[in-house]
């Protein structure tokens, strides 16, 4: 199961059908090798190797087209402790911002409204529907982020999102107007056990909206490091209406975001509920099946371009250091790790990795052993180039980092394909 033996067999499974369909008939996709976990920072050793690692290999549903793992790690040892946080970043507050208010706005959620987030991190999110005055509880496994969240007034309860939980939360608090899955949707295994939680505790004419990275737009745009073992599921419009259609449920509107590489908002409520199908919900399923999403050209054609990439900026890097630059990588977030593990970058290729989150400095990347260190230590530090792990803030990164870029520095942009950005091309 992993290099440490079978000390790791017990901590994941291979799925057997689909967690969506119960279909299986699969096609193979893309095999990354056996990784650690993408959030499973370890602190400075001698040694690490006892680090355990899975395989990450992705598979697509002929059934219904959902992509997802063919390993799922326990989730109590992917969140129990969790060191993802919500970014403090400018984009990261407008988008929370917006959801709030494609919530209440579309289906005009009044002030005084339950409003229950899963997987509510330190409740960044909630909060911004506690300024238009609204109820919020959230609910989130990682003990070490719900206590806080509940201490920055964000009452928070350290469990999963499932159906027990939805019934002890509809009998203290009452029916909810809308329940919130903000990239969390997608690391859950069994996902019915979540839709009879949302039948049980959600109102009538309530919504239950979740965030999902868009299965097209990680395909499209070559985005493979996205994948990891948090990320169970990669899901188009498709996929979820026929889901929820089989679970007494209707997916009723969707947006289609920015963040993340490209992600859907995507509104559901009851099948007999008062809310309308707005059209877009089939316009977009029109348009994954113009796109071939269901064609198994599809996931091979992806397959090539991910391991094109995977050659090409392992050949850029090595090409750099042989003419003696120094590179570190900025942001350590979990995709970055995917990018590195599988393209063999380590501590002989970056010298350091600077990230925000204080929780991830002091500590080392899983895999690759790289240190983590803190903005102010990159600034004192500078190396010539720096690999862009967190190229979904590009263009906030550029706008903040515009003096190394004018003093000369260079970021590489890895994803879909590595390309160097200087001062001028960053405009």
């Amino acid at each position: 199961m992993g290099s440490n033996g079978n000390s790791t067999e017990s901590w994941a499974r291979r799925i057997r059908e689909c967690r969506a369909c119960g279909s299986t008939d699969w096609q193979n996709v893309v095999s990354l090798g056996e990784v650690p976990l993408a959030n499973g920072f370890l602190e400075q050793g001698h040694s690490y190797d006892d680090e355990p690692r899975f395989p990450l290999e992705v598979v697509s549903c002929r059934g219904c087209r959902l992509l997802s793992l063919t390993h799922v790690v326990d989730p109590a040892v992917l969140f129990r402790e969790y060191l993802y946080v919500t970014s403090p970043s400018e984009t990261m507050k407008r988008h929370m911002r917006r959801v709030a208010d494609l919530c209440e706005e579309r289906f005009g959620i009044p002030a005084g409204s339950l409003v229950v987030e899963m997987g509510s991190n330190t409740g960044e999110q909630l909060a911004a529907f506690q300024e238009d005055r609204m109820r919020v509880l959230g609910v989130d496994p990682a003990r070490d982020l719900a206590a806080v969240a509940t201490e920055h007034g964000v009452r928070t309860l350290p469990e999963f999102f499932s159906a027990t939980s939805a019934g002890h939360i509809r009998e203290e608090h009452g029916p909810a107007r809308l329940i919130l899955g903000r990239h969390v949707f997608a690391h859950i295994d069994d996902i019915a056990d979540v839709a009879a939680g949302v039948r049980q505790l959600l109102r009538s004419d309530g919504v239950f909206a979740i965030e999902v990275p868009y299965a097209l737009d990680m395909l499209e745009r070559n985005e493979f490091d996205t994948i990891y073992h948090e990320h169970l599921s990669y899901f188009m419009v498709d996929t979820l209406a026929a889901f929820f259609a089989r679970h007494g449920l209707r997916v009723l509107d969707v947006e289609h975001l920015g963040v993340h590489g490209g992600s859907i908002l995507v509104f559901v409520g009851h099948q007999d509920g008062p809310w309308p199908t707005r059209p877009v919900v089939d316009q977009m399923r029109e348009k994954e099946q113009r796109a071939g999403l269901h064609d198994d050209s599809t996931y091979s054609g992806f397959a090539c371009s991910v391991e094109e990439t995977r050659e090409a900026l392992t050949r850029l890097v090595g090409e750099l250091r042989a003419e003696g630059r120094r590179i570190a990588g900025y942001g350590a977030p979990a995709k970055g790790n995917t990018l590195l593990t599988t393209c063999g970058l380590g501590h002989g290729q970056l010298e350091f990795c600077t990230d925000t989150t204080e929780l991830k400095q002091g500590k080392v990347l899983p895999g690759t052993h790289v240190p983590v260190r803190s903005p102010s230590y990159g600034k004192e530090h500078r190396p010539d180039y720096y690999l862009l792990l967190a190229w979904n803030y590009s263009e906030e990164i550029f706008r903040k980092e515009r003096d190394y870029l004018e003093a000369g520095g260079r970021f590489i942009v890895p994803i879909p394909r590595p390309r160097v950005v200087t001062a001028s091309s960053a405009n």
